[in-house]
């Protein structure tokens, strides 16, 4: 009987680090994977473009709520209850309609002006977004919920 419980508390260890570490996507991947930011009437799609710790941690957490506000005239940010994996992520270089994870302050950020904005290995790329900047104001100040749509 110990060695059934053991090998249950084993088991049941296993899964809960596998499934914090192997986000799960309705179709089982994750690039390409389309993740759905909305409030209101409005929603902004994020296609997922790579597939390392930060994304999957990132994923692993949805659905949630989040609220979004505007950063120094270049992005909108938002804020998890907690900081994401960043071990072994690759850092980049943002362009305008890039959604990445700014591992020192803890946030998101729907960059729309990159302007003079270079490498970091700080900045960790999440994926891409097609919205204009109106379709970003109307995510701010509000409820976002994000999920996994596809």
């Amino acid at each position: 009987m110990k060695r059934i419980i053991l090998f249950a508390a084993i088991l049941v260890a296993g899964l809960t680090y596998w499934s914090a570490t192997h986000a799960q996507t309705t179709d089982g991947q994750i690039v390409g994977a389309v993740v759905r930011f909305t409030a209101g009437s409005t929603s902004v799609d994020v296609t997922i473009g790579q597939d390392n710790p930060t994304v999957r941690d990132f994923l692993s957490m949805l659905p949630l709520t989040m609220t979004l506000e505007e950063f120094a005239g270049r992005e909108k940010i938002g804020y998890f209850s907690r900081q994401l994996d960043t071990e072994g992520s690759p850092g980049s270089d943002p362009e305008d309609g890039d959604l990445i994870y700014f591992a020192p302050w803890g946030n998101i950020g729907f960059y729309y002006n990159t302007s003079g904005i270079d490498y970091s290995d700080k900045t960790i790329h999440i994926g891409k977004y097609d919205a204009s900047r109106d379709e970003l104001e109307e995510l701010e100040g509000r409820p976002v919920t994000v999920e996994i749509v596809r």
